[in-house]
């Protein structure tokens, strides 16, 4: 994996990290991420998420768990300039 990549997803870990811990703690702050997760990521990073991604929030419960796995290596892509600087800013780890 490159190294371009290796740090897009720690950035997107990150990320995704602060978004759950707040969530847990503010319940008004969740209400935001599951009504308008773009909206709440520009104004949590400052990061304007591209219109070809698709941000979806799931809440699990004690009977359901939801498990996101990235795309699978059939999946490969050409990456053009809007998409490695989402990479960069981790917004996608895998375009």
């Amino acid at each position: 994996m490159n190294t371009m990549v290796q740090s897009a997803i720690q950035t997107s870990n990150e990320m995704q990290r602060q978004l759950i811990a707040r969530a847990g703690e503010d319940a008004d702050f969740r209400a935001q991420l599951m009504a308008d997760p773009k909206g709440t990521v520009k104004q949590e990073f400052g990061i304007d998420v591209p219109d070809y991604i698709n941000i979806q929030v799931h809440e699990s419960d004690w009977n359901v768990l939801h498990l996101g796995l990235p795309p699978g290596p059939e999946a490969e892509m050409e990456l053009d300039e809007e998409r490695l600087e989402a990479i960069a800013a981790g917004l996608s780890c895998c375009a």
